[in-house]
């Protein structure tokens, strides 16, 4: 936006208005304006603002002229009070439409020209439009319509308007705004989004110390946020603020909430639904993949899941109920639980929420990832949504009591992984399918699902390939039906190849599958039965279908790109997607989106396994899996090239024999790393033998904003780790070299400097030897960041000044700004000011002329630190403000909530406490690069900036969790706190 006064959005169409003026609107919710379309008017003086504004604050019921001389004037208005009332209104006619400001009965009115033409009855309707959905409990939408509302204040009411009549309404006015404001952060808590709302509220409790209801919407966000000390701190500081300045006690709502607090009522882990109306959901989740259209038989268990489930949605009291369908693959328990799911929809009218926990794969879904994804699913915000998996599932179970859910947990590893993903209150119900009996899931209504009854296969065959053909040929479809082991996956891939071909006959299929080879002899053998099964369809596949299927089978990742799946099979594209289509139409791979592909894991297994006994040539597997290796490496190379201009780095990549994609600009290919995070990181685990170790490690150098962003840290560290394993292994200095500078860049993020600096030292002496130019900087310049984190100014100067001869040397003037930049914090921190802010500035020059983003916003949040030492303020907080802004626009959630600390740093200096709270409460809602220690420091700051508003028991609540969290990492910090604690617990 410009910095103009803000036009207020004309609701509903008014008349008289022409198509050249445009419509006439006003403002009163800042300065008292007026509009004609997007030209803005002048009003005049600010008496005659202040006849303006009385004449609009009375909606268009007439003033009389004695009304507005005191409105204007009050008691003593001066002699000529009438005569410039009526030169008022004569000048404002002049400028408004004609008939707008009339004069009737010796007195004045506005007449608008139209609905919403004033600011102020647009906020009345938004808000009376709020409380009605929010009666019929619609609690999103009356949040968005309160935002509404609250968006069309531009600053103070009838700002610059004098008068007793203005200032009693610019009371009012805002009075009215902080109800409003109350109304939406309230509707904020009952959605879930606590952690968003605490720093808001602590902005507005230290703005408005005196209004006990902020203070205990305040409690409550703390308390759901897990900060149960900080809240009941709230409640000591209102308390003791309230007897100093007014001699009350809190009203009896806060100091209930108090004794809640203190009890640990479980009903205040929850949003609390309207009294009087029952609670909505917001939003209501139908994730249930499609039913089949031809399904066919089961009708025994169809009819024994149907009443488990009528069961769960009709008994009151009853807990909710749990049937586990267990079978080998290609049994249909996925379709029969769907189907089953389906049909009782109407019986869980707040939703359905539907995983494929991946059990039979390498790597089954973490139930603290899928509870993710159901909150989401549910409505809680990302920011509400807490990290361990016991917070997860206790929110999880909050969020639909009083609900009626179905869960479809597909695919399950074991009873572990699904008792976190039950909801556990009557009402809803879960169906869990696995290739596993879970005798251990208490209170599970158990179904083992065998295959099909010869009638119910054959009716399977028939709807699929036709009543006629198969009539014609009875014998010969019973034989087919018999020789698939009567398992419907096997059915259906037979069926389907049938139907697709019309010069077949049934015969010819019959006699394909006649030979014992493709035969399910072995049914009762478990996962054999599922790779005879499979065989069917691998065996009916032409030679460019089979080799596809066989070397995607390879790659390990959930998924995988159409481009990735070219460069494995070392095809055009075109020609790779007619492929990957042909063999969705089997059934043998799936299309999870568009470009987009992946295998059901057991076919997965299946695929590989017909790679692995002969039919493809080892040559031709590793060759296969090196040019995916590849596609990710020059395409990863590509995406550091666009983030990092002039950056060095990417000369010194392995080199790699296959081409990788290119992006037009830096969002696409920010989109590309973040879709590819898992095959990629996948890829390079799989990629760590001696062949291709090096180019794995690449990989993982180059996507190293994987783990600055924060989307895929622990991931990334895990890759790290094996990737320092198998190099050191292998000895192979030159791939453990670099491996181990970059996992010790991960552990610096998530503040392990100890380990992050053994494993820089560590590399740094393997390039004794090695002389790798890009280890060679970045080993020295990764120290001096650990240096400066642990306050080891003179050894960080020295790796620095290292660092920046190595940058250099090798002409990578990024690199050279980086190292610049770190030692410009080392140099401010030793007291070297001057020469911290030269330095600042020639890393924004060289990051500015070579045109790059986020490292430009590096520099600048660099600069802003070195400023803030210096004391140069208000330049260190525009530095910031930039940083800041360039880091939300790229994605990079943990330096923009670095960012947000730094921040907190200069308004504390500065003295804004309530800034400072606001922007810290900002940096702990995001996370920080640093883990745990910048949490802590965080902690501290804002319990500096709380105690500075007044707040000592919230206070010393952070420096107390603040500490906890010292003491556990042994930070030396731990005594700086300790101090802060020792005045208060003496007091």
């Amino acid at each position: 936006m410009d910095g103009g006064p803000r036009v207020p959005e004309q609701r509903r169409a008014g008349s008289g208005a022409t198509a050249e003026s445009g419509p006439l609107r006003f403002g009163v919710l800042g300065p008292v304006r007026a509009w004609r379309g997007a030209e803005t008017l002048s009003t005049g003086s600010p008496q005659q603002r202040a006849l303006l504004a009385a004449l609009l604050l009375r909606e268009g019921r007439t003033a009389t002229a004695a009304e507005l001389i005191d409105a204007l004037w009050g008691p003593e208005p001066p002699s000529q009070a009438l005569a410039a009332v009526r030169t008022y209104a004569s000048r404002l006619r002049k400028v408004l439409d004609p008939g707008v400001l009339v004069s009737e009965s010796g007195g004045y009115a506005v007449r608008s020209s139209g609905e919403g033409a004033l600011d102020l009855v647009v906020a009345q309707d938004l808000a009376a439009e709020a409380e009605k959905a929010r009666g019929t409990g619609d609690l999103g939408g009356a949040r968005s319509l309160l935002n509404e509302a609250l968006a069309l204040w531009d600053g103070e009411p009838l700002a610059g308007v004098p008068g007793p009549y203005a200032e009693a309404q610019r009371a009012r006015l805002e009075e009215w705004r902080l109800g409003l404001l109350e109304s939406r952060l309230d509707l904020d808590l009952e959605q879930g989004c606590h952690a968003d709302a605490v720093s808001e509220l602590t902005a507005l409790t230290a703005a408005h110390p005196l209004r006990e209801r902020l203070r205990e919407l305040l409690m409550l966000a703390l308390y759901r946020s897990g900060r149960q000390a900080e809240a009941l701190a709230v409640y000591a500081d209102t308390r003791r603020l309230l007897a100093e300045e007014l001699g009350v006690d809190p009203r009896p709502g806060l100091s209930e909430l108090q004794q809640r607090i203190l009890q640990a009522d479980p009903a205040l882990a929850e949003p609390s639904a309207p009294v009087t109306e029952p609670a909505l959901a917001p939003v209501r989740p139908a994730q249930l993949p499609a039913s089949v259209p031809d399904f066919t038989g089961r009708a025994s268990f169809v009819t024994e899941l149907s009443e488990v489930l009528a069961s769960a949605s009709e008994a009151e009291g009853r807990v909710m109920a749990v049937s586990a369908l267990a079978g080998i693959g290609g049994v249909g328990k996925t379709t029969l639980a769907v189907h089953v799911a389906h049909r009782a929809r109407t019986a869980f009218p707040d939703g359905q929420l539907y995983v494929d926990l991946q059990g039979a794969g390498p790597r089954p879904a973490e139930p603290e990832t899928v509870l993710g994804s159901f909150l989401r699913a549910l409505g809680t915000a990302d920011t509400a949504i807490p990290d361990s998996l016991e917070e997860r599932a206790a929110l999880y179970r909050s969020v639909l009591d009083g609900r009626r859910v179905l869960v479809l947990l597909d695919n399950a590893k074991d009873a572990a992984q699904v008792r976190p993903l039950l909801p556990g209150t009557e009402g809803c119900a879960a169906l869990v399918t696995s290739r596993v009996r879970m005798l251990d899931l208490a209170g599970a209504h158990l179904v083992d699902l065998d295959v099909m009854s010869p009638e119910e296969a054959l009716a399977l065959f028939t709807r699929i390939v036709g009543e006629e053909r198969v009539a014609a040929e009875r014998e010969a479809a019973l034989d087919v039906v018999a020789a698939c082991g009567f398992l419907p996956l096997a059915i259906r891939i037979a069926a389907s190849r049938l139907a697709a071909r019309r010069t077949w006959t049934v015969s010819v299929l019959a006699a394909k599958l006649a030979d014992e080879r493709r035969r399910l002899d072995e049914l009762q053998a478990g996962d054999l039965a599922v790779k005879a099964t499979f065989e069917l369809g691998y065996g009916q596949l032409e030679p460019s279908q089979a080799r596809a299927f066989r070397l995607l089978g390879l790659a390990d990742g959930p998924d995988m790109s159409l481009a990735a799946a070219a460069a494995v099979l070392d095809l055009p594209p075109e020609e790779t997607e007619d492929l990957l289509e042909s063999l969705v139409d089997t059934s043998l791979l799936e299309s999870a989106a568009p470009g987009r592909y992946r295998f059901h894991d057991l076919v997965r297994l299946y695929a590989r396994s017909c790679a692995e006994r002969g039919e493809e040539p080892t040559g031709d597997r590793d060759a296969a899996m090196s040019r995916l290796l590849d596609f990710y490496l020059a395409t990863a190379a590509g995406v550091y090239a666009i983030e990092r201009p002039g950056d060095r780095t990417v000369t010194h990549l392995e080199p790699s024999r296959f081409a990788g994609r290119h992006f037009s600009d830096a969002s696409q290919a920010t989109d590309w790393l973040h879709t590819e995070a898992e095959p990629l990181l996948a890829c390079v685990q799989q990629s760590l033998r001696p062949t291709t170790l090096r180019r794995a490690v690449d990989l993982l150098l180059a996507t190293i904003d994987l783990a600055e962003s924060g989307a895929g840290s622990r991931r990334y560290e895990t890759t790290a780790m094996a990737a320092c394993t198998a190099a050191a292994a292998q000895g192979d200095r030159h791939a453990e070299m670099r491996s181990r500078i970059t996992l010790a860049q991960v552990l610096s993020q998530s503040g392990r400097f100890e380990e992050a600096e053994r494993e820089a030292k560590h590399a740094d002496l393997l390039n004794e030897t090695a002389q790798d130019p890009w280890a060679s900087s970045t080993a020295p310049n990764q120290l001096g960041i650990i240096a400066i984190c642990r306050s080891m100014y003179a050894e960080a100067e020295r790796y620095l000044l290292r660092a920046i001869k190595a940058f250099q040397a090798d002409e990578n003037k990024p690199g050279e700004a980086s190292a610049v930049c770190n030692l410009s914090r080392t140099l401010a921190s030793m007291g070297n000011s001057a020469r911290a802010i030269e330095l600042a500035q020639r890393g924004i020059k060289i990051y500015d002329e070579l045109g790059m983003s986020v490292r430009l916003a590096n520099a600048r949040y660099a600069s802003g630190i070195v400023l803030m030492q210096a004391e140069q303020l208000p330049e260190a907080l525009e530095q910031l403000d930039r940083a800041l802004q360039i880091f939300t626009e790229s994605r990079q959630r943990l330096w923009e909530g670095t960012t947000h600390f730094r921040i907190t740093q200069v308004h504390l200096v500065a003295r804004r406490p309530a800034q400072a709270a606001q922007h810290a409460e900002q940096a702990l809602a995001i996370g920080c690069i640093g883990g745990d220690w910048m949490r802590a420091n965080a902690l501290t700051i804002l319990g500096k900036a709380l105690e500075a508003l007044g707040q000592p028991d919230r206070a010393r609540a952070c420096w107390l969790d603040a500490l906890r969290i010292y003491e556990a990492t042994g930070s030396s910090e731990a005594g700086e706190v300790r101090r802060l604690l020792s005045p208060i617990a003496a007091a």
